[in-house]
């Protein structure tokens, strides 16, 4: 596929870049997407969720009955889970969501992620720029000139710029990234998909197969 390559007042610049087909133009294996995405959701949580098992209620151990002929059920002292302010059973416990996947099922899922934007027609290729000074307006500026305006925008550096990341982070919109924190979630979630010159040479240096 090839793309022509804008300035970031959305004009063309004269030149093109093509994205290379083996990073851009697989077949996509959306199950490679659901692994990927699962996992980096899975790594996002806490699991600090805790609750109070009969053991650790403070409270008397009286038995609040007889054995026999209460009518009831035996329920031992005021900690049984039966009672309201009792312990709970199977309760949730703190724990570690996170899982392994291997190296080359995420390299398939990025790549996939990466061909469907092609295929939707969502990928811009811009040159590298910066601004001057952190200014929001100028950031909101460019993405209408790109027209990625009113859309969830993921715009995608080579290297960190402190500059682009501060005049883009008060859109709600709008988000930008490093190539290496780019991931299959982040490209999914953006309904336009910005490229950097720079950054199209080291994704597919990345993730050529």
């Amino acid at each position: 596929m090839i793309l022509n390559v804008l300035n970031k007042k959305g004009e063309e610049t004269g030149r093109t870049v093509t994205l290379d087909d083996t990073v851009f133009g697989i077949e996509p294996n959306d199950h490679a997407i659901y692994l990927d995405v699962k996992q980096h959701l899975a790594n996002r949580r806490q699991g600090t969720h805790k609750s109070k098992e009969r053991s650790e209620i403070a409270g008397s151990t009286r038995k609040l009955g007889r054995q026999k002929g209460g009518g009831g059920a035996r329920r031992g002292d005021i900690k049984s889970p039966v009672l309201v302010g009792g312990g709970r059973v199977f309760g949730p416990k703190p724990r570690d969501y996170s899982f392994k996947l291997n190296k080359k099922v995420k390299a398939l899922a990025r790549r996939s992620a990466l061909t469907y934007k092609a295929l939707e027609g969502a990928i811009t290729v811009v040159e590298d720029f910066t601004l001057e000074a952190p200014k929001t307006k100028e950031f909101a500026a460019f993405l209408k000139d790109v027209k990625a305006d009113g859309k969830k925008a993921l715009l995608v550096l080579p290297e960190n710029n402190e500059t682009l990341y501060k005049s883009a982070r008060n859109l709600q919109k709008a988000t930008v990234v490093t190539v290496p924190e780019m991931n299959t979630y982040k490209v999914l979630d953006a309904k336009t998909l910005l490229l950097t010159e720079n950054a199209v040479a080291q994704i597919e240096n990345n993730l050529k197969a």
